[in-house]
């Protein structure tokens, strides 16, 4: 299972717009698509088994028909499997896959994208977790930038690595955000300058720190466009704003320390999930 595009899928709308996210993914990368879905089952609705012999419901097997119109190439499977959602489809992505789930809400500051299953599925996943809803504004936006949120201070290997890869596959722009919050003046110096020239100067000196960063996965990615932006905004603002028109917003979580006890998303991964316009990937990172 592990390098396999998994998606969880129950025959909504969230659901299906992850599972069309999904096959493209899959299709793009060369990846087998596997459709899970998970909990119980539903005895009541028309079904058909899969290949373990377990239950469909009809509205999943439509999902699954539709993709195979669509992509007639792409290796797919679907089957049904019990257990707490959020803790199947976390483990069915293993550490080598890519997950995705269907979210609900409206997206925006006025609303919220994440629902109980995606949320826990996000901050349990040892993979990447795609996090799609239908309607978003940059869910078809194949063309749009790759959007990513970066700490320079802080390791993120992995989440600059798959931010690096989904920016080369779709041959995007990938946008790197990072948001820092310069020391309130006055500023004392020997120097006979004013403040607004130190002042200017601490902020080119944040964003060479980006770029170098940055630098050797421009070494590694050559063919990708970057742009590198050092912002006094709040970042999970900053992020939701560079979401519109976005075709993939990057955050990570952290999974050492303090956070690999309990599972959590920390504040910046938490309003982006919540509030994007595109879909979000939520990245483990140490």
């Amino acid at each position: 299972m592990s390098h396999a595009v998994v998606v969880g899928v129950d025959g909504s709308e969230p659901s299906k717009a992850a599972a069309e996210w999904a096959a493209q993914q899959a299709y793009r990368s060369g990846r087998p698509l596997r459709m899970i879905h998970a909990g119980a089952a539903e005895p009541f609705a028309p079904t058909e088994p899969d290949g373990g012999g377990e239950p469909l419901p009809q509205p999943v097997l439509a999902v699954r028909d539709h993709i195979a119109r669509v992509l007639p190439g792409l290796e797919t499977t679907c089957r049904h499997l019990p257990g707490n959602p959020a803790y199947v489809l976390a483990a069915a992505g293993g550490r080598d896959g890519l997950l995705v789930v269907g979210s609900r809400g409206s997206g925006g500051f006025t609303g919220l994208l994440v629902g109980s299953t995606a949320l826990r599925t996000a901050t349990r996943a040892h993979c990447p977790v795609v996090l799609v809803r239908a309607g978003a504004d940059g869910q078809g936006a194949a063309s749009g930038d790759v959007v990513v949120g970066l700490d320079s201070a802080l390791p993120g290997g992995e989440v600059l690595a798959f931010a690096f890869e989904q920016a080369a596959a779709r041959g995007a722009t990938l946008r790197a955000l990072e948001s820092r919050t310069l020391p309130a003046g006055p500023y004392v110096t020997e120097a006979p300058v004013g403040q607004r020239e130190i002042r200017e100067s601490m902020a080119a000196a944040e964003l060479v720190r980006l770029q170098d960063a940055l630098a050797p996965w421009r070494e590694k990615f050559p063919e990708v466009r970057v742009e590198a932006e050092v912002t006094a905004w709040p970042a999970g603002r900053a992020l939701v704003e560079a979401s519109r028109g976005a075709s993939l917003t990057v955050v990570g979580r952290r999974t050492s320390g303090l956070h690999a006890a309990a599972p959590w998303l920390g504040g910046v991964a938490h309003a982006v999930v919540h509030h994007a316009h595109s879909p979000v990937a939520v990245v483990p990172h140490d």
